[in-house]
């Protein structure tokens, strides 16, 4: 990967408690209320629902798929977890609340405090980093882990934009390179409206990593840098529907897994592809979200590749329901659970007992 020279302490074996392992009795959702943004209205001037992730487990609740208990609790990445990709500078630089506001797409942050920008904004986008971290790891043991949160795409080691501040994706396959055993290729699949230039550009000479990156041509970011990175470049036009859409998620998914045949697939499920997106320019169903998901996991099942999804964009209200429908929908369809871990290729020791639903009659867990 090619970073900057002034990563002190940079691919150091530091100990991460992001690594720990889970116990089996908790569902690989993982998920902190620290996730979401709540900081005197500021939030609400970026058209991202600031308080998305919350509403997706409100809804998980629900329809009893989980409790309070039964999902892993996501930890905040600290800074040596950050510097095994990011630079001491680009670090440095989210201590100016002008540098935050840029980022984030909210100009008022510019004239707050930066500990407060650090400990209502930075410190939620760092718990949903750690929690992507985490869930790489968790999708390694069990077959699948869904991060409620991350997916900060437009993010790189040495600088963030489209309200991507962490570099998550790619924090999350150089944790499993760097220390976790078997794990030697990731592929990408980022379906996300936007071209994913964060991890492209991280990954850009890269070879034990494949990119597919499927995403609206003419709206932000447009980096061509970026794009040369792309192994599978599917890039869409203004106003694209379900049977396209889903015509070509199913033939680039299988096509990029028939490609090279990975240790794990990171997908990056954005929601702003939905019809009436403010910044996507697509005009995907709700249905056609969750049909979108549902190929892909089941083109991880069939090869028996872990999977980890993460949420990303999405800037509409409604699309908190929508990722929790998607979300039941796999475990309607056995792609994820324990059954989910049966596919062809899978390890056998994947296999025993994973439970899924809402946990043992109840019970409250603290991960450890």
């Amino acid at each position: 990967m090619s970073h900057k020279e002034d990563n002190e302490g940079k691919g150091s074996a530091h100990r991460s408690e992001l690594l720990a392992d889970i116990p089996r009795r908790f569902v690989p959702i993982v998920y902190h209320p620290d996730y979401n943004i709540s900081f005197m209205g500021l939030e609400k001037l970026h058209p991202f629902d600031a308080g998305k992730w919350g509403k997706v487990i409100h809804f998980l609740r629900e329809e009893k798929f989980i409790t309070d208990g039964s999902i892993v609790e996501a930890r905040e990445a600290t800074e040596e977890d950050l510097l095994v990709v990011h630079t001491k500078r680009y670090l440095n630089r989210l201590k100016w609340s002008l540098v935050v506001a840029t980022i984030t797409e909210i100009p008022p942050l510019i004239f707050l405090p930066n500990f407060l920008v650090q400990r209502r904004v930075l410190r939620p986008l760092r718990t949903q980093t750690g929690g992507t971290i985490m869930a790489g790891k968790l999708a390694v043991d069990r077959g699948w882990a869904i991060n409620v949160g991350g997916g900060f795409h437009h993010c790189s080691s040495d600088r963030g934009g489209g309200f991507c501040a962490y570099a998550d994706i790619t924090l999350a396959i150089k944790f499993l390179f760097e220390r976790v055993a078997g794990v030697s290729r990731a592929t990408i699949i980022d379906l996300d409206a936007h071209q994913g230039n964060g991890h492209e550009r991280d990954f850009l000479n890269d070879q034990r990593v494949f990119i597919m990156d499927m995403y609206n041509r003419y709206i932000y970011p447009g980096d061509s840098y970026a794009k040369k990175a792309i192994k599978r470049k599917v890039e869409l036009d203004w106003g694209t529907e379900d049977s396209e859409y889903l015509q070509k998620v199913e033939l680039h998914s299988e096509g990029t897994l028939n490609e090279v045949r990975p240790d794990i697939i990171v997908y990056n499920a954005g929601t702003d592809v939905l019809d009436g997106d403010p910044l996507g320019g697509l005009s995907i169903s709700p249905q056609g979200i969750i049909k979108r998901d549902e190929i892909v996991f089941r083109a991880a099942r069939r090869r028996g590749i872990p999977i980890l999804m993460v949420t990303s964009g999405g800037y509409q209200k409604k699309t908190a329901r929508i990722i929790a429908d998607s979300i039941l929908n796999l475990h309607r369809q056995g792609l994820i659970g324990s059954e989910a871990l049966e596919g062809e290729g899978s390890s056998s020791s994947l296999v025993t007992s994973m439970t899924c639903g809402a946990g043992s009659a109840g019970s409250k867990f603290t991960a450890v």
